[in-house]
């Protein structure tokens, strides 16, 4: 069978039956996951609050030589794939769908469609550890500086009006061309050759354009709490509207308009 052969109707009854369901419950999972965690003594480890005061961290921190630096970026990276794949995979059902019917016909298919995942959420990890690294600076110019920390309000309002700005964007239309169209990536950048590298390789490519054209929304997620999982579905219902519903991209402005809004009647209230 050639690379780009569709599968036989075996594979496509697979296909309805296994792959669609399997990634469904994975999705599922992380979405129940970061539920119980929300709701455990340890919610604070998601909401980037002092995740070395107590508990099994403070326990490992003290216990571990430079713990204080590496529990915590640990436990950051496990929320953040958490939030990733509640959020971000439902957004990707397309390229996975298309990506798994082109290649049905191979023996390695299955490790291809995981590597294809694993170098998509890569690129989100690295994404989550720059927004980490970002969030804690912050905190720390918050704590160093009174004057600005009588004002921290200024940062939330900040990224509200970033996140409507970049909706106006050309990058982030760009982008979501490509996050649109998961078919003609997928026949673009998939030549069947090299298959484990190119299938990771492919996933990259394409996290990096879902990056590009979310990046704004997802860092909303500091300024109106990480662990708030009614904000995490509104967002992640709307990032999937405008990747795969006909009209979605019809949505870009008004959210713009109504974030921007936001951050003016923001800083109403305050001032």
């Amino acid at each position: 069978m050639s690379p780009m052969a569709g599968p036989t109707p075996s594979r496509a009854s697979c296909h309805v039956r296994v792959f669609l369901p399997l990634l469904t419950a994975l999705i599922a999972l992380a979405w129940v996951a970061l539920w119980a965690w929300a709701r455990s003594p340890y919610g604070r480890y998601i909401e980037h609050g002092d995740w070395t005061a107590s508990g099994p961290a403070a326990f490992l921190c003290r216990a571990v030589p430079a713990a204080d630096v590496v529990v915590p970026v640990v436990l950051y990276a496990v929320a953040w794939i958490l939030m990733t794949a509640a959020m971000m995979l439902p957004t990707t059902l397309p390229l996975f769908n298309s990506f798994d019917r082109l290649t049905a016909g191979r023996p390695d298919h299955g490790c291809l469609l995981m590597l294809l995942g694993l170098g998509y959420m890569t690129v989100w990890g690295a994404f989550g550890l720059l927004a980490h690294a970002l969030h804690r600076s912050a905190l720390s110019l918050l704590a160093s500086v009174p004057a600005l920390a009588w004002h921290g309000w200024l940062i939330g309002v900040a990224v509200v009006a970033l996140a409507g700005a970049f909706q106006f964007s050309k990058l982030k239309y760009r982008c979501l061309e490509k996050c649109r169209t998961p078919l003609s990536f997928v026949i673009e950048h998939w030549h069947g050759h090299a298959q484990a590298r190119n299938a990771f390789v492919l996933g990259a490519r394409h996290g990096l354009f879902c990056v590009g054209c979310c990046w704004a929304l997802m860092l909303l997620m500091f300024a109106l709490g990480a662990g708030s999982l009614g904000w995490m579905l509104l967002l992640a219902a709307v990032m999937a509207i405008e990747k795969n519903v006909p009209w979605g991209k019809r949505l870009s402005a008004p959210l713009g308009v109504a974030l921007l809004s936001w951050a003016v009647i923001l800083v109403w209230t305050h001032a």
